[in-house]
């Protein structure tokens, strides 16, 4: 039987959140396609604006038991990764200008005074995070569903998408009715609802402000279904 996909949108540091989404897929699991292998795919972003990264990480890499588990590399990630290997104030800052500066309390590392130590940061992270972030994919497919961070550019193959706009895009690919050959599944762009369009998913829905975490359910039979946990913004 076809596996059926949970999609997770971004967490940013929620694991709160996460760890209630995991148990709510777990449970949705056992009442509805208990006999169905099953996988879960993070859509990226799961760092930076909320107060638990350090724990989200750590949460993301053990897995869910009895799920194969995929995490996408969202453009947080990649601002993280970016400061790994300098300490150019300008990739510094631009890691922190989009609330990198949580992550980095959560982790107990310190920017006061204008230090940007890649090496402050490898020696926070450890040896097997760091490892676990370079490994993350950009994309991944699975019958008719392309699980992306943010979207990809209209009418280009998926071999042939640069990073950066699988990372950041937006209203080119937001305003495009085309079809993509795939039901692209992605998040980036936050809502206070999922988006349903025919050519695409969107499942970011602000967690960290919101206090509201979406996954959507594709079983390959019926239509996408959404659940939700719902928690208290963080102030």
């Amino acid at each position: 039987m076809t596996p059926v996909h949970y999609a997770i949108g971004d967490i940013h540091g929620r694991d709160d959140l996460l760890e209630l989404m995991h148990q709510r897929i777990v449970g949705h699991r056992q009442m509805r396609f208990a006999d169905r292998d099953a996988t879960i795919v993070h859509v990226g972003d799961y760092i930076d604006r909320g107060p638990d990264s350090r724990a989200v990480i750590d949460r993301l890499m053990r897995g869910v038991a009895g799920f194969e588990t995929i995490c996408l590399k969202g453009n947080h990630e990649d601002l993280m990764q970016a400061c790994l290997k300098t300490d150019d104030r300008d990739v510094w800052w631009a890691w922190l200008s989009n609330a990198g500066d949580a992550t980095l309390a959560s982790f107990e590392v310190s920017s006061r005074l204008g230090r940007f130590d890649p090496k402050d940061l490898i020696e926070a992270l450890g040896d097997d995070r760091i490892t676990w972030l370079c490994s993350l994919p950009l994309h991944y497919i699975a019958g008719e569903y392309l699980f992306v961070h943010a979207g990809i550019v209209p009418g280009r193959p998926i071999q042939q998408q640069q990073d950066k706009d699988l990372l950041w895009i937006r209203y080119r690919f937001l305003d495009s009715e085309e079809d993509h050959g795939y039901r692209v599944i992605h998040g980036h762009t936050p809502g206070d609802e999922p988006v349903v369009r025919p050519n695409r998913i969107c499942i970011d829905t602000t967690a960290p402000l919101s206090g509201r975490l979406t996954a959507v359910v594709l079983d390959g039979d019926n239509e996408p279904e959404f659940l939700t946990v719902q928690g208290e913004p963080v102030r």
